[in-house]
């Protein structure tokens, strides 16, 4: 993997992109080759810590009792009691509102049945269920991590995107964050990066420039 490329194909996608009046992402985007997709197990399903973030608020909510909640009430964007769970699972337009809104949940351990029961079927299609905590844990540095923490997800196609940041960070810390998620996605192909065709960046609404 060639540093220089990915720094300059960076730049050339930033510079190619027409300035739009929103904040763009950028994005990665894989192809795949020689890989049986419609095995599971050859699927890349992988969370992944960029290392200089996503340059944008992610907003954490957690389900918690009086513990954690009391923990969580400065490091998360919401805490939800536990005995709103069932309410918010009888209020269906709430609860996709709470599911769109929200890029990541975390739940007490004891709560995680009841979730299941009554928002496994808002959370559970978008791939945000929550991630279950014990009360006596720090939910402080599991909440930083994922803040920066993307998912890489292919399912059962070939070309998948994973986003590494905004248009407005740098493109130094940009290639870093690829750098991060392509070292990862190597480490779980059989062939490493040999079962990669190509990959490019781009902006949301730019051109895509090959990097791989």
């Amino acid at each position: 993997m060639d540093r220089d490329r990915i720094l300059k194909g960076i730049k050339e996608a930033l510079e190619k992109a027409k300035k739009r009046n929103f904040q763009e992402s950028v994005e990665l985007a894989i192809n795949l080759k020689d890989v049986d997709l419609s095995n599971p197990k050859n699927r890349i399903n992988e969370e992944i810590i960029l290392p200089k973030g996503r340059g944008k608020p992610i907003k954490v909510a957690v389900f918690a009792g009086e513990e954690l909640a009391y923990k969580a009430k400065d490091v998360a964007d919401l805490v939800i009691p536990g005995d709103e769970i069932s309410k918010l699972g009888e209020d269906k337009k709430s609860a996709k509102r709470l599911a769109s809104e929200y890029d990541f949940f975390l739940a007490e351990t004891t709560f995680m049945p009841l979730i299941g029961k009554h928002l496994g079927i808002v959370l559970g299609p978008r791939g945000k269920m929550p991630r279950p905590i014990p009360p006596s844990a720090d939910p402080k540095p599991i909440i930083e991590n994922l803040r920066k923490m993307v998912r890489a997800r292919s399912k059962d196609r070939v070309t998948f995107h994973v986003p590494v940041g905004i248009r407005d960070m740098s493109p130094e810390d940009l290639a870093d964050n690829v750098e991060a998620v392509l070292n990862r996605i190597i480490s779980k192909l059989e062939r490493g990066e040999m079962n990669i065709r190509s990959a490019y960046v781009k902006t949301t609404m730019g051109p895509a420039v090959r990097i791989l």
